[in-house]
């Protein structure tokens, strides 16, 4: 297996089965508690699974140890998401990308919690991309090209701080050296103008956030 990409399952509700697809043949896989079952529902095969273990079955836990899966035990009350213990343990095997698999329901805070940790400042050294749901979401540091069908919507949303010297090629509403602040909805429902599109900013972080296949325009 490669250290290139690292995939992580998140638990709560099951991510988009068609998610499987976009993992690479050669990926380590990390399970996030139940992330473990979603992950098997997938096909993917788990090297580790972190966690407290509430949510995911004792005895899918027990199956996944006995095939050599590296279990890592949490404490119940601990001061991180089991999703963000995978994502600090995927950092440590030093990946170029990391690619999270996860739900799009569920509790709100938990959805709110997920979206923020993608953009963290201890990440930033992994490109980091996630499947939540049927919607994409990419992390923009510095420049990002994305791949997508032509007139598919795209947000770009700041994350911890202003965005800066945003610009865009590709995309039905260009941006040419702008800022967009947190709170912001001025990056929200743009388009893809081409199949390509490039993003780049000076300083900050931008989630680049794709509704999915059953989104419509919205306002």
């Amino acid at each position: 297996m490669s250290n290139e990409v690292i995939v992580v399952v998140a638990g709560g509700d099951p991510p988009d089965p068609e998610s499987a697809l976009a993992v690479p043949l050669d990926a380590r896989v990390i399970a996030a508690d139940s992330g473990l079952e979603h992950a098997f529902a997938l096909g993917l095969e788990v090297e580790i699974a972190v966690g407290d273990f509430d949510s995911a079955s004792p005895e899918v836990v027990a199956r996944a140890e006995a095939g050599g899966t590296r279990i890592d035990r949490h404490p119940v009350e601990k001061d991180a998401t089991d999703l963000e213990l995978a994502l600090d343990t995927a950092l440590s095997l030093g990946p170029r990308r990391t690619l999270v698999l996860a739900g799009d329901g569920g509790r709100l805070d938990h959805l709110l919690s997920t979206l923020l940790l993608l953009g963290s400042n201890r990440y930033e050294a992994v490109e980091i991309d996630a499947f939540i749901g049927t919607t994409r979401a990419h992390v923009v540091r510095g420049e990002r090209v994305l791949e997508g069908a032509v007139g598919e919507l795209i947000s770009l949303l700041a994350l911890h701080g202003p965005a800066e010297g945003v610009r865009t090629d590709g995309l039905a509403y260009p941006l040419a050296g702008e800022t967009l602040e947190p709170g912001s909805s001025r990056g929200v429902s743009n388009l893809f103008a081409t199949k390509t599109a490039r993003i780049s900013l000076d300083h900050g972080v931008l989630l680049a956030v794709r509704p999915g296949r059953e989104a419509g325009a919205g306002e």
